[in-house]
């Protein structure tokens, strides 16, 4: 962002010298903001469909991806400012969301490759160009990864990362009663902020998200990003006391079984966004800590 104010500035001196004509210097500034978007797209990641990896999770270890969205564009119930696949008009998919048969078969022949290579993954983790739980056979193809991790590799979880919006549907709430990781998202209690970054496509209550995340008994995994800057403008700083304390007593609420806390670790769509401090999230990592529930922090 500096660089950009220094080259305007740089432009009007050459216009005020009338070494550049106001027209060309336009074009140029134009085109120079047509690469950077360009760039921010291109530096996103849209994942394959509907297997992809084994990749090394911060989190999970050896993980092996199941992607319920196009292989070629993004599907999501949130627009997340910082979401490493990109803002979803960016990346609008021209091909369908894989059948529950698809899934089944690329995963079988997957492990099938992977156990004759000798390489188990530690996890089988749901994931992927947006929310796994909007498929509509989200709760059969859970079935069908349980049955095939119970044939090829026994130890490894089964894990799902989802922003929480679609836990109200009885038959996703079941399903993620099944898997042994169910991480759910849960950035803030302040909906002016989730409006703001997070961007839920449709109507989000998060105290209803909050009531039936408390719905799941414990067998949940709390995930919040936590990070620092500005988005047009306005700060998304949610390190803050203002922000830490009424999440704090609403994970205590929900009771989860873990805590992962984590900032930004790839390239956001959106400028100005900065990471966490290492300091701020281990402060807030002890907190959870002292509340009674495991907790981990992600740098």
């Amino acid at each position: 962002m500096k660089y950009g104010i220094r080259f305007k500035k740089y432009f009007v001196i050459l216009i005020a010298s009338k070494l550049l004509s106001l027209e060309n210097a336009q074009i140029y500034l134009a085109f120079c903001s047509l690469i950077r978007n360009f760039a921010c797209i291109m530096s996103t990641i849209i994942y394959p469909s509907p297997i992809f990896g084994p990749v090394h999770s911060r989190r999970l270890g050896i993980s092996l991806g199941i992607n319920l969205m196009p292989a070629d564009g993004k599907v999501c119930s949130f627009d997340c400012i910082y979401c490493e696949c990109g803002f979803n008009a960016d990346h609008r998919p021209a091909k369908p969301i894989p059948t529950r048969e698809e899934v089944a078969e690329k995963l079988e022949q997957t492990l099938q490759h992977m156990t004759a290579e000798g390489q188990l993954p530690d996890v089988l983790t749901f994931a992927g160009n947006g929310e796994p739980t909007c498929h509509p056979h989200f709760a059969e193809i859970i079935s069908d990864t349980i049955r095939l991790r119970n044939q090829y590799c026994p130890q490894a979880k089964v894990c799902v990362l989802s922003n929480s919006t679609m836990i109200h549907r009885q038959s996703v709430h079941d399903a993620l009663m099944l898997v042994d990781d169910n991480i759910l998202k849960l950035d803030t209690v302040d909906p002016l902020y989730i409006n703001k970054v997070d961007r839920p496509n449709g109507h989000y209550d998060v105290h209803t998200i909050i009531d039936r995340m408390k719905a799941f008994n414990g067998h949940i995994i709390i995930q919040t990003m936590f990070m620092r800057g500005q988005y047009q403008g306005e700060s998304v700083d949610n390190t803050s006391e203002q922000y830490v304390a009424p999440w704090l007593d609403a994970v205590k609420q929900i009771n989860p079984q873990q805590v992962m806390v984590y900032t930004i670790d790839r390239e956001t769509p959106a400028h100005g966004l900065e990471k966490a401090s290492h300091e701020q999230l281990d402060a807030i990592r002890d907190r959870v800590i002292a509340a009674g529930i495991p907790c981990t922090a992600s740098y």
